[in-house]
């Protein structure tokens, strides 16, 4: 019998952000977030959308949730995100636990992707908005390791793809190479790892 490997697990990160949502107060939702224009709940909704999304690109089940731009309109979050979002993050790592979503192409946020890269895409969306969150909301953060270094190689290679000054998620931070992985991660995503509330 042969035992088909996953080049990543996405259920550690996805628990980790999972705990983080659980841990954030009903008088935190219109907080800012690192996140530009996005309070909490936005931020929250934003989570939740993309969950579904990356679970049904892994999945190769496109339609709506996969052609939808991302900046089409700030998300919300309904009255059931509580219960909604931690399914919808199981969802997505049990997905992800398929080799077939690794391979091959798929969709997300309307751009078509090789299986791997949206694999990699997920990963990074949810080591950087777990941060996101986590700074947002005054939690403690510590990111999956291998979810932070598939977010690190996915941001650090868009960069080199456009010049080393704009990252997929906008200009680049700078942030010094002996810094810790997490900070150099943020900075190359358009973030000051430095931000507070």
């Amino acid at each position: 019998m042969t035992h088909t490997t996953i080049p990543l697990d996405l259920g550690p990160q996805a628990r980790i952000v999972a705990r983080l949502a659980e841990g954030v107060r009903d008088d935190r939702l219109a907080d800012g977030t690192p996140c530009p224009g996005y309070a909490v709940r936005a931020l929250l909704g934003h989570l939740t959308g993309l969950a579904v999304a990356f679970r049904d690109a892994a999945r190769k089940n496109l339609g709506p949730t996969t052609d939808t731009a991302p900046d089409t309109a700030v998300p919300d979050i309904g009255p059931g995100w509580r219960e909604d979002l931690p399914k919808a993050l199981d969802e997505l790592a049990d997905a992800w636990r398929d080799p077939a979503a690794w391979t091959g192409a798929t969709r997300a946020g309307g751009i078509d992707l090789p299986g791997a890269v949206a694999g990699a895409v997920a990963a990074d969306e949810l080591v950087i908005h777990g941060w996101d969150l986590a700074r947002a909301t005054g939690q403690e953060y510590v990111p999956d390791p291998a979810a932070l270094r598939a977010s690190y190689a996915f941001l650090r290679e868009s960069a080199e793809e456009t010049g080393g000054g704009d990252g997929i998620f906008g200009p680049v931070v700078p942030v010094p190479e002996d810094a810790p992985l997490l900070d150099r991660a943020v900075g190359l995503s358009g973030r000051d790892p430095g931000w507070t509330p």
